[in-house]
């Protein structure tokens, strides 16, 4: 079902796409499944460039057919659409789950509207039950690491802080760097938490996405839902 889910909430999303856009690609589950129906309107004559926000979406979109560009040759999107961990008040997001935040935070940051697609698991009345992805710098990790948990303390939060492995290694992003999942719990001040960790030197960027998105489809049995900022 909930594949199903994924799957309504990108198509709906398709409405938002008109021809000659130049269009985000995001990672995840759910942005396949968007990329997999952009491939789709494209065969049908939709003409569009994308940006693909990691490999794996790259070689996906390659696949369904989808002209491809870069941030370099095209500095300046249109429309990004992604999706999320955890949809929180006001379109507050946790992303990273699958590696991929920083690619992800600077194409939407280049998008002059972000659309977030979901299914209604993902939306949460604040954030915080997903561990938070902080990608960071393999140089200086312990130092990183405790300077990350001194400024969650002075705010009041605390959890585990782990580094993300697959078996015995460190994940290591497509920019080179390692992610550290802190699992805090409710985060009742998202801004200041990102501001805090946005001064940490080591930390290059967080899964903390705020003020970028301007729509989420949000997908539930009862149909997708359009939720505003």
């Amino acid at each position: 079902m909930s594949e199903e889910l994924k799957r309504q909430a990108a198509q709906a999303a398709l409405a938002y796409v008109k021809s000659g856009m130049r269009l985000g690609l995001g990672t995840g589950s759910t942005a396949a499944h968007f990329v997999i129906a952009l491939g789709r309107a494209v065969a049908e004559g939709l003409d569009v460039v994308g940006v693909p926000t990691s490999e794996a979406t790259e070689r996906l979109a390659r696949q369904a057919g989808i002209p491809l560009t870069t941030l370099d040759e095209t500095p300046e999107l249109d429309l990004d659409v992604d999706g999320a961990d955890e949809i929180g008040p006001g379109l507050a997001l946790i992303k990273g789950g699958g590696g991929a935040l920083l690619r992800e935070k600077i194409v939407a940051n280049a998008a002059e509207r972000m659309i977030v697609i979901a299914d209604e698991s993902k939306r949460v009345s604040a954030l915080g039950a997903h561990p938070l992805p902080i990608e960071v710098l393999p140089f200086g990790l312990a130092a990183t690491a405790l300077a990350v948990e001194r400024a969650a303390i002075e705010m009041g939060l605390s959890g585990a802080l782990d580094l993300r492995r697959r078996g015995d290694e460190a994940v290591t992003t497509e920019s080179g760097n390692w992610i550290l999942d802190a699992s805090f719990g409710r985060i009742p001040d998202p801004e200041a938490l990102a501001s805090r960790l946005d001064g940490i030197p080591g930390v290059v960027e967080h899964g903390l996405f705020l003020g970028l998105a301007d729509l989420a489809l949000v997908a539930s049995p009862m149909g997708v839902a359009e939720i505003g900022v």
